[in-house]
């Protein structure tokens, strides 16, 4: 049977089937490189379980990595719904990093500025967001403890997953959407006999036939140890129009005679704070 991927929880997963029905499964061996959303084929041996036998291609994978693991987010997604809010402090460097593991695997990307009733925060956090503004990405702000419903238009059609620090509001924006949430996660968790670890892993709801949204646990950290420096160039989607032009082929845009991206730098036409964070990335020091 073939089927999707509705939950991961480390090598335990769901398998919703093409029919419709809902498969614990197991993969072989010891390590598993499944992703909530992927696309599998699967045996099943008993009536209540099966094993995973394949994986079927992907269009997208959505991870992060260090240089101990990695860490798989979601397969097979549109869109990245980075969830931030106006309390507590979010990280500029974490949205940065999951925006260019977005670009690298071209996923589309929507930063949702949450808690904004707290109307005295609001101007704070939309000034730390201009940068990426300015960059194209879009930025929607609601309050998921109010009304969610300006997000529902951006995820038709499509599947989303959500990706934030612990705190953002993430569980309240996927209640809202999906009233039926809690009860689902329920379910899941008694098949997968999580008990308490019932929010450490990923889970796909639907919206429509159409339309469905990943939650992922929340996260403190964004590592981007997959990609090469190359790769990370050209995830700064406003480095693009100047890689190549270097005098050398392998210039690093550190301290290399001619190079058309230092110059951009200098010349105000590529902000100075995402050039320090590529610098960072790729293991230059920082000024």
């Amino acid at each position: 049977m073939e089927g999707r991927v509705v939950a991961a929880h480390g090598r335990q997963y769901i398998v919703e089937t093409d029919a419709g029905d809902r498969l614990p499964c197991f993969t072989r061996g010891k390590k598993s490189d499944v992703a909530c959303g992927d696309r599998v084929r699967i045996l099943q041996t008993s009536d209540d379980q099966g094993v995973i036998e394949a994986i079927l291609p992907r269009h997208s994978l959505l991870y992060r990595s260090n240089d101990i693991r990695q860490k798989l987010i979601a397969a097979n997604v549109d869109l990245l719904l980075i969830v931030v809010a106006t309390e507590p402090a979010f990280s500029d460097d974490l949205i940065t990093r999951a925006l260019l593991a977005a670009e690298s695997e071209e996923i589309d990307a929507l930063i949702i500025l949450n808690k904004c009733d707290l109307a005295e925060r609001l101007p704070a956090a939309r000034e730390r967001l201009q940068l990426f503004a300015l960059l194209g990405y879009p930025t929607l702000e609601l309050s998921a403890r109010c009304d969610a419903a300006a997000l529902r238009p951006r995820l038709a059609g499509q599947t989303s997953v959500l990706v934030g620090q612990s705190g953002m509001g993430k569980s309240t924006l996927v209640n809202a959407l999906i009233p039926e949430a809690r009860a689902a996660t329920r379910e899941i968790s008694q098949a997968l006999d999580s008990g308490k670890h019932t929010t450490t892993h990923a889970t796909l709801y639907h919206l429509d036939a159409d339309s469905h949204l990943i939650d992922s646990p929340g996260l403190q950290e964004f590592g981007l140890g997959h990609l090469d420096r190359p790769d990370i160039e050209h995830a700064f989607r406003e480095f693009r129009p100047y890689l190549g032009q270097c005098r050398f082929r392998d210039c690093r845009h550190d301290r290399e005679p001619d190079c058309v991206l230092t110059a951009a730098v200098n010349a105000g036409k590529i902000n100075f704070s995402r050039y320090q964070a590529y610098r960072r990335l790729v293991g230059l020091p920082v000024n």
